[in-house]
């Protein structure tokens, strides 16, 4: 039978991210592939700490690598499995400051961006930084924390006192700067894409708060993206290596599409529960395509 690993973290504990697990492991069953969780944790002591040889009963035939911990991944690859999404793709993507880099010479358009100097201090000794970004993108500002899921960690901020503030509250976190995109506040769209094809989309907004995510507050409904939508989309796949994600997408002057950002290991639930489409579906179907 054939089977495959599915990488979970061993510390986040949530039904609705048990949720999605259970659905790829049903949609791996489909198709008659034995997807076996298992927690980052775990592996620590399954992995074998010498080099060119294995301790594995079954070794697995891929893994579906649905966490963070690169350092994980990348050790997987290194031990010649097929890991999906790499190593590389989910450090780029969990980085919004590696995701502008990668993609700023390129024809994906996005929000004017900069990035914040590093410090070694808890905090920034002086703001002279700020005042130089202050000069290019006004205000009001968003100011996003490099590392983020589900909209938190993304800031409004209104005048040179709430953004001193917000910075001071961040500490030592890396976080951009980006210009607000007033056309789009409260609005944007997601799309799920899998290999080269965009699977389902969904519009999102939100009345009272600037970002238009689900968890916070806001709702959907299904979507039908343009042409320059799902371009946009299956090139940022491409750009970044990645197997699948889910894109968000904001609608700029006119309503130009203006990348917003990437995950790397969308939570598809809401898509779903908007669209009927299973995600889970279209990623095992992927890699079956890819492994078999």
């Amino acid at each position: 039978m054939k089977s495959g690993w599915l990488i979970v973290n061993g510390y986040l504990r949530s039904e609705k991210f048990e949720e999605i697990y259970q659905w790829l492991i049903n949609a791996a069953k489909a198709k008659d592939i034995a997807l076996q969780k298992l927690t980052n944790d775990q592996l620590t002591s399954i992995l074998p700490i010498s080099t060119g040889k294995t301790d594995w009963r079954v070794k697995p035939d891929f893994v579906l690598f649905w966490d963070k911990d690169i350092r994980l991944a990348q050790m997987l690859q290194q031990e010649g499995f097929p890991v999906f999404n790499s190593a590389e793709a989910i450090e780029i993507c969990d980085d919004k400051a590696l995701t502008y880099i990668k993609l700023k010479n390129t024809d994906i358009k996005m929000p004017k961006t900069f990035i914040a100097p590093m410090t070694f201090s808890k905090e920034y000794p002086d703001f002279a930084f700020l005042m130089q970004v202050e000069e290019q993108l006004g205000y009001p500002m968003v100011i996003k924390e490099s590392k983020g899921s589900f909209g938190e960690q993304v800031y409004l901020v209104k005048n040179h006192g709430e953004a001193l503030e917000q910075i001071k509250n961040i500490g030592h976190h890396e976080f951009i700067m980006q210009e607000y995109v007033k056309e789009s506040s409260g609005r944007d769209i997601r799309i799920n894409v899998v290999g080269d094809r965009a699977v389902t989309a969904m519009e999102r907004t939100n009345e009272n708060d600037f970002r238009a995510n689900i968890t916070n507050g806001g709702s959907m409904k299904a979507y039908t993206p343009t042409e320059k939508e799902q371009e946009m989309a299956i090139k940022v796949c491409r750009y970044l290596k990645l197997d699948f994600a889910g894109v968000d997408i904001l609608f700029g002057e006119n309503e130009v599409p203006l990348l917003c950002e990437v995950n790397s290991n969308a939570h598809f639930k809401n898509i779903f529960d908007c669209t009927g489409v299973n995600v889970a579906d279209a990623i095992i179907d992927y890699i079956i395509l890819k492994v078999y």
